[in-house]
């Protein structure tokens, strides 16, 4: 077994710099969980205290039923891949693989076996007598992958393993290791990953399970549907999501029977299944809507309201309409073969918008804490 459980882990260095603040977190056994929050949120330290290159000052970690704090790396049962792969160049990519193995004794036989398995996996068989810089940046990463798959480990730690390649050569890679992770599973041999990245495409494709982190704090822990639908408090929703979600200060007010909320000059009623959450709330609210729940075209539970066009990005299938409701800016998510006469239309030009309020999500003003959960 190979659950991995933090509490009440933090970091604090020298100078009294805290850097991690009582993380507590599960792991289950054979899980892809992703860390991924904007850099300085101590995503890489948080990995480098589970791998034991950095000491924790506080709180308990343990892999499976053992407590690990004090453990040196190589008694942890882990595995890292780095950002930068560290390959030996002097090395044949075979014996790059086998390094390991063989300072840890193991008898021949099972070291080629274990090398060529790594190897097929990550069809990588042709390049086992290249040196590293006969490689490509994708193949490298692959031997580096293919160098902690050898050591059969209990834990997969990655720490941005990506990020040095091209966005075509990333998004392959993506595939790639999601896939490997389901294989190792499928035959039996599965292993707890955790994989850290500030890439949220990278988060929302790979993770089955996604921790978000800001400053050293979990921000939420959920799947990647929950994360993008329910986000717990306007951090979450603006980090998750591309283009992010519209969030702006908004007040909220009666009206009539029900509640609307006023965003720049405009005052849109709120549905009812929402307005009934609020109640007793103060005035000062933020209102969040992603961007492809702004149409250019009626949709059930929307509001027209006029805006002034500012520029639009085509993305081939669809467009990203980037617009002014009064002075606050907002962001559309458009079908190409729905933007009708919006294509012809250049910046300071008019145009009206339907907000989706049905789909509008509502955080506190001063905590970010989504008012609708």
């Amino acid at each position: 077994m190979a659950q991995l459980s933090l509490k009440k882990i933090e970091k604090v260095y020298p100078n009294g710099f805290k850097a991690v603040h009582g993380v507590d977190l599960e792991v289950r056994d054979g899980e892809f969980m992703v860390f991924v929050g904007p850099s300085g949120c101590a995503k890489s330290t948080l990995l480098r205290m589970i791998a034991g290159l950095e000491t924790i000052s506080g709180g308990e970690l343990r892999i499976g039923d053992q407590r690990v704090n004090e453990l040196a790396p190589k008694q942890r049962g882990i595995a890292m891949v780095f950002q930068n792969y560290a390959l030996y160049p002097h090395m044949k990519v075979y014996d790059n693989l086998a390094f390991g193995l063989k300072l840890a004794g193991t008898p021949k036989a099972e070291l080629d076996q274990r090398v060529r398995h790594a190897a097929q996996l990550l069809e990588m068989e042709h390049l086992l007598d290249r040196y590293p810089k006969q490689l490509s940046g994708g193949q490298a990463q692959r031997v580096a992958v293919g160098r902690a798959i050898v050591k059969k480990p209990e834990v997969f730690l990655f720490d941005e393993p990506l990020s040095n390649l091209d966005a075509k050569l990333r998004a392959a890679m993506r595939v790639r290791l999601t896939e490997l992770h389901r294989t190792l599973r499928e035959a039996g041999q599965p292993a707890t990953t955790i994989y850290v990245t500030h890439d949220q495409v990278e988060a929302m494709t790979m993770g089955e399970r996604i921790c978000v982190l800001k400053e050293g704090v979990i921000q939420q822990v959920d799947t990647p549907t929950a994360l993008y639908d329910r986000p717990a408090n306007a951090f979450v929703a603006s980090f998750i999501g591309s283009p992010e979600m519209n969030i702006h200060d908004a007040t909220l007010q009666s009206q009539g029977a029900g509640l609307a909320i006023a965003i720049g000059d405009q005052v849109l009623p709120l549905p009812e299944a929402k307005a009934a959450k609020l109640t007793g709330r103060g005035a000062a609210i933020k209102f969040g809507l992603r961007p492809e729940h702004v149409s250019s075209l009626p949709r059930p539970g929307s509001v027209e309201v006029p805006s002034t066009l500012r520029f639009m990005e085509h993305m081939g299938s669809e467009v990203f309409v980037h617009f002014d409701i009064g002075k606050v800016p907002m962001t559309a998510r458009v079908p190409a073969d729905q933007l009708g006469g919006l294509g012809e239309k250049t910046r300071g030009a008019a145009h009206n918008f339907w907000l989706q309020l049905n789909q509008a999500h509502l955080f506190d003003a001063a905590s970010g804490a989504n008012l609708l959960l």
